[in-house]
């Protein structure tokens, strides 16, 4: 096996390959309002099971550098426009199983542009990097209306199998959301609802992590709840 490349060809090669990467930064400090600023990592090498671990034409940092390309823009489109979501609770009596889904807010052409990758770092397996997004102003105004008292901020931790890739990131954001929701209405709900749909805004920057063969993200959201649909009789 070939050794790696030193450190200073990596950095080399991840410069040349992220061509929207900027390394310049603001001399002035943005609030999270008006700028989201978060750290970000993938993993050097592709599972074993992943098409992309396949491929021998593939560089030393396709994989890394396309699973950010993915994980960025979902994040932000989280943390900017926010997902909605649908929620039937299992009830083993009526025979109902438990549903969950969440679709992402999109607003004007459904893009992410404006995404900004920053100040590249490296370890044995990963690599890292800052991602910001500056919000425009009607998005700084969205911000504005969600943080408002009236919308409660609830905690949410999921898990997503690292054999899937990108896929298990997914799976990792919509088991937290289910857990954030389902917690939050057991607390306010005497009875068990029929379906509660809403939308949910991220709040503070995720918490991503691997354990036991699986993506941990931990989520902080703003909740606005929509329709809570209740049964009429059993």
């Amino acid at each position: 096996m070939e050794k790696r490349a030193s450190l200073n060809q990596v950095k080399l090669l991840f410069f040349l390959s992220v061509v929207i990467l900027n390394v310049s930064l603001s001399a002035q400090e943005v609030s999270f309002q008006q700028k989201i600023r978060l750290p970000l990592w993938a993993e050097l090498d592709a599972y074993p099971g992943l098409n992309q671990a396949q491929s021998a034409d593939a560089g030393i940092f396709d994989h890394a550098i396309g699973e950010m390309k993915k994980v960025a823009p979902f994040i932000i489109d989280g943390m900017v426009d926010g997902w909605e979501f649908d929620y039937t609770p299992s009830d083993k009596a009526r025979g109902v199983a438990e549903y969950f889904e969440i679709r992402p807010i999109k607003n004007g052409d459904g893009g992410r542009r404006g995404i900004v990758y920053e100040d590249p770092w490296f370890d044995e397996s990963r690599v890292h990097c800052w991602v910001s997004y500056e919000r425009s102003d009607a998005e700084v105004n969205s911000y504005g209306h969600w943080s408002q008292i009236k919308n409660p901020r609830i905690l949410g931790l999921g898990g997503g199998r690292v054999e899937k890739g990108f896929a298990g990131i997914e799976e990792a954001a919509r088991n937290a959301v289910k857990d954030a929701v389902r917690t939050y209405f057991r607390k306010i709900l005497r009875n068990k609802p029929k379906q509660i749909t809403g939308r949910v805004l991220v709040n503070k920057v995720p918490a991503i992590l691997i354990k036991s063969g699986e993506y941990q993200l931990q989520l902080d959201f703003f909740l606005e709840t929509g329709i809570i649909k209740e049964y009429k009789a059993f």
